[in-house]
């Protein structure tokens, strides 16, 4: 794409800046509205669905998006995707009972499988390489602002409004994008003519990712149903190795896997992958073990996250110094060392530790995700081909929320396990309780040696769940140690 003069450059920015805040912060948003809205539907059985389909369609979508925005065009994907985003938000607001708003949650996945890939691709297109690191940066604030804002505005909206307009609040803006986007982006003819979707991988990427997060889904509920985990890996499995077959043999696979024939794009896509598992395990297990152990309000358990975004933004802007100077390898290793270091009190402390350490590792782990996500979405760019570079942002793309999914799953097994294991030990403790502990509802019903026994349970919970992520980042380091690319990505 040739570059735009730079004022429509500015209010394509300004559209992308959008887009980004506006599908990043629907989860914030949703989840201060969950008790309401579960409450108003009668939807308690089926809340964890509002949020994982969204996730299962908003994976599934993303790399047909990347494949058909480097055939077709970027701006015709990207306002495909924000007219469904757009639509589902419309019809989750209208929704009248809790199946419909799971169904048109998934509307919404879909649309939203469009807008973060395609807004790196934009940026990829419009800003040489050494731009593109402060754009990527400056695109970070926005969800930043949106992890910050995220649950404040949805307090107010819940409390001033209703519900429904936390879905509403999407339409407005994304009819704000597409005119910016309509108005601004240009782009050449694409000479690529009658193009052959790949149905068939296409129809197996998908079924091998819905399985694959299904079977993660399940492997983190309390319960376990080995017949359908099996049964799903089984899926997965074949799926996996006829969907492999078909993209060798395909002339335009939705998936071309010559790409990760560059080790160098493999490893990012990888680090993403994993440091996004190890976010996931930080944002969702902080706030439980601060009110269960601690005793903290739910609102100030979420404050415990907060230096994360905080430090994301801020130290992504560093990145295009840094990708000037070192390697990849020389940027993630140290970073990722830090993070191991102050990730390792968390496998054994007890309950004395003190609350600000949360936030200093909270503050690591944002600083350190800013620089090294940030620049594996630069590099992963960088070593394609320019015709690749939709598709090589949805893998990356791909790649993170794989990550946050598949290590919900293996967090909460281990979780659930080492509870379980736990619990042998108190005859006179159950599950049911330890849930009314996490839930402060304990202060009334327990004594004060159930009250003792039921934190060291919950920490030995803790404590397996933060070796899953010193694992991780062992898993990192090891990958960029064998990386044998020492120059400057230029």
């Amino acid at each position: 794409m040739s570059k735009a003069p730079k004022t429509k450059r500015t209010w394509i920015v300004a559209a992308i800046f959008i887009a980004t805040f506006m599908t990043s912060v629907e989860t914030t948003i949703v989840t201060t509205a969950l008790p309401t809205i579960i409450s108003q539907l009668n939807g308690l059985a089926l809340q964890s669905w509002i949020f994982a389909v969204y996730l299962l369609t908003t994976a599934i979508s993303t790399p047909i998006y990347g494949k058909l925005a480097d055939n077709i065009g970027r701006k015709p994907i990207f306002i495909s995707g924000l007219i469904v985003f757009s639509l589902g938000s419309f019809l989750c607001g209208v929704a009248p009972n809790i199946i419909i708003l799971i169904l048109c949650r998934a509307l919404q996945g879909i649309g939203a499988g469009a807008i973060m890939p395609i807004t790196f691709t934009i940026i990829a297109d419009l800003f040489d390489y050494q731009q593109r690191a402060n754009m990527m940066a400056l695109n970070n604030t926005a969800w930043g602002i949106s992890a910050l804002l995220g649950p404040l505005v949805g307090g107010v909206i819940v409390a001033k409004l209703n519900w429904h307009w936390v879905f509403f609040i999407n339409v407005p803006l994304g009819i704000l994008v597409l005119i910016l986007v309509s108005v601004g982006l240009k782009e050449p003819t694409r000479t690529k003519q009658h193009l052959k979707l790949d149905y068939p991988g296409i129809g197996l990427l998908s079924l091998t990712l819905l399985s694959l997060l299904l079977l993660f889904q399940n492997l983190g509920n309390v319960k376990l149903q080995l017949g359908l985990i099996i049964g799903l890996m089984v899926i997965t499995l074949i799926s996996g190795f006829l969907f492999y077959i078909v993209e060798q043999r395909v002339q335009e696979p939705i998936m071309p896997l010559n790409l990760f024939k560059q080790p160098l794009f493999t490893i990012q896509i990888l680090t993403a992958l994993l440091l996004s598992g190890v976010q996931i395990g930080f944002q969702t297990y902080f706030p439980i073990w601060l009110q269960a152990i601690y005793h903290v309000s739910a609102a100030v358990a979420g404050l415990a996250i907060t230096p994360s975004p905080v430090l994301w933004l801020v130290t992504s802007f560093f990145v295009g110094p840094l990708i000037k100077r070192w390697s990849p390898k020389r940027i993630t290793l140290p970073i990722v060392c830090l993070q191991l270091v102050v990730y390792i009190p968390l496998v054994f402390v007890g309950a004395s530790f003190k609350i600000v350490g949360f936030y200093l590792i909270a503050g690591v782990t944002g600083a350190g995700l800013g620089i090294v996500i940030t620049m594996n979405t630069l590099v992963a760019q960088r070593v394609v081909a320019a015709d690749h570079l939709g598709t090589a942002s949805a893998m990356l793309t791909l790649g993170r929320t794989l990550g946050q999914t598949i290590m919900t799953g293996v967090f909460g097994l281990l979780f659930n396990l080492a509870i379980n294991h736990a619990l042998t030990r108190y005859a006179s403790i159950h599950f049911t309780m330890v849930n009314q502990f996490i839930s402060q509802q304990h202060h009334l019903a327990l004594s004060q040696t159930e009250s003792q026994a039921l934190q060291q349970i919950i920490l030995a919970g803790m404590h397996w769940v933060f070796l899953g992520a010193v694992v991780l980042f062992l898993l990192i380091i090891w990958l960029n140690l064998v990386d044998k690319n020492k120059k400057v990505v230029e």
